[in-house]
């Protein structure tokens, strides 16, 4: 799909915002290690972002009116929907983690290599319910600019 279709196809709205949360991780792991610096101890920081973070949430459902009943509907929620906070923390964690022992770019460079790959494996295999979309090599070929990137950042 060339870039002006893909404008075009999900709307420049959704494509910035998805830009803009993509440039917030760096952010939040630049914060957070300066967090993890403070209280030192990079899972405290982890926790303390997971509560702001908590309560932030806890704030908009209230004022935006989101039926705080719905809350019930979760316990039909199979096993593994539960664990997305648990990747959530273990995420954050490892980023305040690494930040200071590899840099914000080379983590993140690396975060999205392993990204990458696991999407491949996720659509290929229409795992966790997902629309299969099977592997090709155009795709695998992203990869490998991913990785060469990585590389790239790691050398210099």
């Amino acid at each position: 799909m060339t870039p002006k279709l893909i404008v075009m196809h999900y709307g420049i709205f959704w494509l910035l915002l998805a830009l803009v949360a993509g440039a917030m991780m760096p952010t939040q792991a630049a914060i957070n290690n300066k967090l993890a610096i403070i209280v030192q101890h990079p899972v405290l920081s982890a926790f303390i972002s997971f509560a702001v973070g908590t309560v932030a949430l806890f704030g908009y459902v209230l004022l935006s009116g989101i039926p705080l009943g719905q809350l019930a509907l979760a316990k039909n929620a199979p096993a593994i929907a539960w664990t997305g906070g648990l990747l959530g923390a273990f995420f954050v964690a490892a980023v305040v983690t690494l930040v200071p022992r590899l840099g914000v770019a080379l983590t993140f460079s690396l975060l999205v290599a392993g990204q990458m790959t696991l999407t491949l494996i996720i659509d290929h295999y229409g795992l966790l319910g997902v629309p299969v979309k099977t592997v090709n090599w155009p795709r695998v070929l992203g990869i490998f600019f991913v990785i060469a990137g990585v590389m790239l950042i790691r050398k210099f």
